[in-house]
C-alpha cells in the first residue's frame, strides 16, 4: 500500500510522538522504581514505533527511487519516439496524406474523418466522446456511418485495411 506524503508525515509525527511519550513514561517508571517487565514493555512499543516510522520513511526513498527510474524510461521511450518520427517524417506524412484521400474516397463528413483517425489511434468510443467534446451515443452513430461508407465491417478490419500492407510478415532470415 502507497501512502501520499503528506499521510507519511502525519503517521511519522504520530509514531514519533508515541515512541517520545512511551519512551519518556519508561524513564519516569525507572526513576519511580518499576518493574522492569513494564518498563521493557514500553522500551518496545517505543521501539516498534521508531521502526514503524523507519518503515514509513524507507518506503519513501523506496518510491522515490522508481519515480526517477520510471522518469527516466519515459524519457528514453519519448526520446525514441521522437528520434523513430523524425526518421519518418516523411513516411508518415505520406501515409497521412493516403488515409486522408481514402477518407475522402469515401465520402466522409469532416466528423467521420475525425473519429476515424481517432479509432485508428486506438481511441475507445468514450475517450473519443471527451475529445470531441459530444456523446459516446454521437460516436457510436458515426462510427456506424463510417463501417456502412467504407465497407468495412468494425475497427479491425479498418486498421487492417490501412495497415494490412505497411505490415507485412518479415522475412524469416531476416535477424
Amino acid at each position: 500500500m502507497e501512502l501520499s506524503l503528506g499521510y507519511r508525515i502525519v503517521l511519522s509525527a504520530v509514531l514519533l510522538l508515541i515512541a517520545a511519550l512511551v519512551g519518556g513514561d519508561a524513564a519516569a517508571d525507572w526513576r519511580a522504581g518499576g518493574s522492569l517487565r513494564h518498563i521493557m514493555v514500553e522500551l518496545c512499543v517505543s521501539l516498534l514505533a521508531l521502526a514503524g516510522v523507519a518503515l514509513v520513511w524507507l518506503q519513501n526513498l523506496i518510491l522515490k527511487t522508481n519515480l526517477a527510474r520510471a522518469h527516466r524510461e519515459i524519457g528514453k521511450v519519448r526520446e525514441e519516439a521522437l528520434r523513430w518520427r523524425e526518421e519518418h517524417a516523411a513516411l508518415l506524412k505520406g501515409l497521412g496524406t493516403a488515409i486522408d484521400q481514402q477518407l475522402v474516397a469515401w465520402g466522409l463528413t469532416p466528423a467521420e474523418c475525425e473519429i476515424t483517425l481517432l479509432l485508428l489511434k486506438g481511441l475507445s468510443m468514450k475517450e473519443i466522446a471527451e475529445v470531441r467534446t459530444t456523446s459516446e451515443r454521437t460516436v457510436r452513430q458515426q462510427t456506424l456511418a463510417v463501417y456502412s461508407k467504407s465497407g468495412l465491417a468494425g475497427r479491425a478490419e479498418l486498421s487492417a485495411f490501412f495497415l494490412e500492407d505497411i505490415l507485412a510478415p518479415r522475412e524469416k532470415n531476416i535477424k
